[in-house]
């Protein structure tokens, strides 16, 4: 058999299932880091160009730990490609636009950089005709993940949203449990996680201005957001809890935890969304902790869902039929749906559900398979590089449920109740709401 080249098969998007998967990582920190061990488990790719306007995190002050950083990253995957008889060389750039340009043998990029550029790196990219992995949330708001879901259907690319819970069997479960009746019909869930803030002493307000350290390209670190000083508050990590970068606890984890209840339920247009904050809200970072409360109206044959999300250690009630070893999640994070024949709880990132109380879940006969189980989460979007079916988080999907946490935090910045127009894309009683449902960018960083 020849193997003819991929341009000539299918065009610059398709890569033959014989053939390698050359592979850029865009953003060298602790995810991209974790992603690029995880890669490293498939013969099948071939990491060889990483992008960051950062040469190296310490990043001992976080759970990810260890060096990070475009140059460590770069050495990492060195030395596991080579051998003992050839080396293998990445190439790296500060800026991924000018990889992009200079590296036509790429098929396929994965973005873990901070999420405010999530969206520009994702678009420019699959305008590129490059297969696009983007860890969560898949964008900084609103409109973006809608422009991000459009432009993925247009260019015809295989994507994924990094949930990787949303790839295990024990989601899967839960749909099928939910839809088989074991807890009748379910009109309210509850999400939550004991993620916080980052940031423990700058409380409000933007932090003072430090010295560029050496290795850091902080204007194009920037991106689109307008120009400041440097400060350590906001990078490696922690930037995380300023509305300009990042989309705190609810960005971080909501697509992990109440992905469960989109896939169940269907809950895609919330009705009203409403917030409230400890310690009330800042105009520049997010508060310690959050309680978010959607209504969903009825969809098809199912009845209204109330959903609440509950983050910085808040927790749902306790149940009063749960029995004393019953648990609700695992690790502080979770997810509980109550139905009107009983209540499931799962542990976060879409983990093993229950039913409880935890007697009945013994005597519970758990129906057959009816969803089709994955290979695994990176193993389904390589797959789909190779014209395999997409993966099941890919953008459509991954932007229905990063446009509902981010709703809430629409909520929380405009300090209302909000009542969405889905379809219209606004919140009907809060025009004030619009420059949070689509923000202002620095010239040249339009998401197009």
């Amino acid at each position: 058999m020849t193997l003819v080249p991929r341009h000539v098969l299918g065009g610059p998007r398709f890569v033959a299932p014989s053939e390698t998967i050359n592979l850029a990582i865009i953003g060298c920190g602790g995810q991209g880091r974790t992603n690029v061990r995880a890669l490293f488990q498939h013969k099948d790719v071939r990491i060889v160009a990483v992008a960051d306007p950062i040469e190296h995190h310490n990043l001992d002050a976080f759970y990810y730990k260890g060096l990070a950083g475009r140059l460590p990253l770069k050495a990492e995957i060195e030395k596991h490609y080579s051998t003992g008889s050839s080396s293998h060389k990445v190439a790296e750039y500060e800026d991924f636009r000018v990889m992009l340009e200079k590296e036509p043998g790429i098929d396929a990029v994965l973005c873990a950089t901070p999420d405010h550029l999530h969206a520009y790196v994702c678009v420019r990219a699959m305008r590129a005709g490059k297969h696009v992995y983007c860890e969560k949330p898949l964008t900084h708001n609103v409109w973006e993940a809608r422009r991000v879901a459009q432009v993925a259907k247009e260019t015809g690319v295989a994507t994924q949203l990094g949930n990787q819970g949303h790839s295990g069997d024990f989601i899967r479960q839960t749909c099928e449990m939910i839809w088989d009746g074991a807890i009748g019909e379910v009109r309210e869930v509850h999400a939550w996680t004991n993620a916080s803030r980052w940031n423990r002493k700058h409380l409000s307000g933007r932090p003072e201005p430090e010295p560029v350290p050496a290795g850091v390209n902080w204007d194009l670190w920037l991106g689109p957001r307008e120009t400041r000083p440097y400060s350590s508050a906001y990078s490696p990590v922690s930037w995380r809890d300023f509305w300009d970068f990042g989309t705190a606890p609810i960005g971080d984890f909501f697509c992990h935890n109440f992905d469960p209840a989109l896939w169940a339920l269907d809950l895609r247009e919330p009705l009203s969304v409403e917030a409230s904050a400890a310690g009330g809200v800042d105009a520049y970072i997010a508060p310690v902790a959050g309680l978010y409360t959607y209504q969903f109206g009825p969809r098809g044959k199912m009845p209204p869902v109330k959903f609440t999300w509950y983050e910085g250690g808040l927790m749902p009630p306790r149940p009063d039929v749960l029995e004393e070893d019953d648990q609700l999640g695992a690790n502080g994070n979770g997810i509980l749906f109550v139905g009107d024949k009983g209540l499931l709880t799962c542990p976060g990132w879409a983990g093993r559900p229950y039913l409880l109380p935890g007697s009945r879940n013994d005597d519970y006969k758990r129906p057959a398979p009816t969803l089709p189980r994955s290979k695994g989460h990176h193993r389904d979007w390589l797959d789909a590089c190779k014209g395999g079916p997409p993966a099941s988080a890919n953008f459509e999907y991954g932007a229905a449920l990063t446009e509902v946490g981010l709703l809430g935090l629409v909520a929380m910045r405009t300090r209302k109740k909000i009542y969405w127009d889905a379809k219209a894309m606004r919140a009907t009683n809060a025009p004030e709401a619009d420059k949070f449902l689509k923000e202002t960018y620095r010239p040249g960083w339009e998401v197009g």
